[in-house]
């Protein structure tokens, strides 16, 4: 495969913005108007996420390794839209004649690349399918608390009514009647526990269907669809190392599931928490963190504010804050949060001396899909 021409070839159509997924879709109900059911009665928050996922997949095309597992995930995960494989070629179908129509320079060549592409894709999803055949599609999860922290935060706690694997550091995806076929991706913020139960922090969004409706309408009683978890934000299980843990928003979230599992399953080793916001108001869960300060000594928690001057916790930016506690250099280091936040932060720590291969970091974002595949943590 020509791997160049096909990345250019997808640039134009990314290029073209919202026309490409809008073309794309149409193609597709026109020629296949038995996947519509598929999708939400709205598309409006439906559109670029292909194009998401495409551009992930033609990034890593060239790199089997990372992009055979992201695939395996999604083809897992795509069972509880009612995908099946029947379904594939006519995506296919709809996906070609979208590059070929946002592309002048389109040639057989081209076509027949992207064909054999396609087809890999395809088969390393269905067979993921399948092979999962015997798990549930999704789990039904019952809303157990609802607890309104501020404004447009809560924190949900929910209680799949099966058992339902994940590791701390992953995320997964939910769907709730109040808006049905929206499917999005949060982070449960605790370690797997013996009754099953899952802590969810969610932030209302503007103009976020899901995460408004999930602070705002939900209640106990409620029941949510939970999809498999996807990616892993997970501790290094070679590495018995300190910990630094840094968090920006609901990026809090999969760091609290890190500490809850050194709690529960440990090695102990310090761990030093350090958590911005922009005002101390938007500091949701303090209490809770004070609470495991107290009962685990080896854990330290540092709040930063970056535009409050009444407040007396630290001020500025949180990286700026971690660089002004470290040096951070015999530290795991995890970043979980907005991609400015992450980025600076990141950058700091490999400046002062911090090896790249011991930082993880994961960017919670709008409308996030799925973790390290589609933009997500959370709406």
């Amino acid at each position: 495969m020509d791997i160049p021409a096909m990345r250019a070839s997808f640039a134009k159509a990314a290029a073209a913005g919202d026309e490409a997924p809008l073309y794309f879709y149409s193609h597709l109900f026109l020629s296949h108007p038995e996947t519509r059911k598929l999708f939400p009665v709205s598309m409006a928050h439906q559109r670029d996420r292909l194009f998401n996922a495409l551009g992930d997949v033609v990034h890593y095309v060239d790199d089997l390794d990372t992009l055979v597992p992201i695939l395996q995930a999604l083809g897992r995960d795509h069972r509880k839209f009612g995908t099946v494989a029947e379904h594939y070629p006519a995506v296919g179908a709809s996906l070609l004649a979208t590059l070929q129509h946002f592309d002048d320079a389109w040639t057989a060549d081209l076509a027949q690349d992207w064909t054999a592409a396609y087809q890999l894709v395809a088969q390393v999803m269905i067979e993921a399918a399948e092979a999962a055949s015997e798990q549930p599609p999704w789990w039904d999860a019952d809303v157990v608390e609802h607890d309104r922290r501020t404004f447009d935060v809560a924190v949900v706690k929910i209680k799949p009514r099966n058992p339902f694997g994940y590791q701390p550091g992953q995320s997964i995806s939910l769907e709730t009647e109040l808006r049905p076929k929206l499917w999005r991706y949060y982070s449960p913020a605790n370690a797997p526990r013996p009754d099953g139960t899952m802590e969810l922090h969610v932030k209302a969004r503007d103009g976020g269907p899901v995460s408004s409706a999930l602070v705002r309408q939900l209640v106990v009683g409620d029941v949510l669809r939970l999809g498999p978890p996807l990616g892993h934000l997970g501790l290094d299980r070679d590495s018995d190392r300190d910990l630094l843990l840094v968090a920006g928003g609901m990026g809090l979230a999969p760091l609290k599931a890190l500490i809850d599992q050194v709690v529960r399953f440990g090695p102990k080793r310090r761990v030093d928490l350090f958590i911005g916001a922009r005002i101390e108001d938007q500091l949701y869960d303090r209490a809770d963190l004070d609470r495991l300060t107290t009962e685990n000594p080896w854990l330290t928690v540092t709040y930063a504010v970056s535009d409050d001057k009444e407040s007396s916790l630290e001020h500025g930016d949180i990286g700026d804050v971690v660089d002004r506690h470290g040096p951070w250099r015999s530290r795991d280091v995890y970043i979980a949060g907005p991609a400015p936040m992450v980025e600076d932060t990141e950058a700091r720590l490999l400046a002062s001396g911090l090896p790249q291969e011991r930082i993880r970091a994961e960017v919670f974002a709008p409308s996030r899909q799925g973790p390290n595949v589609e933009g997500d943590v959370t709406e």
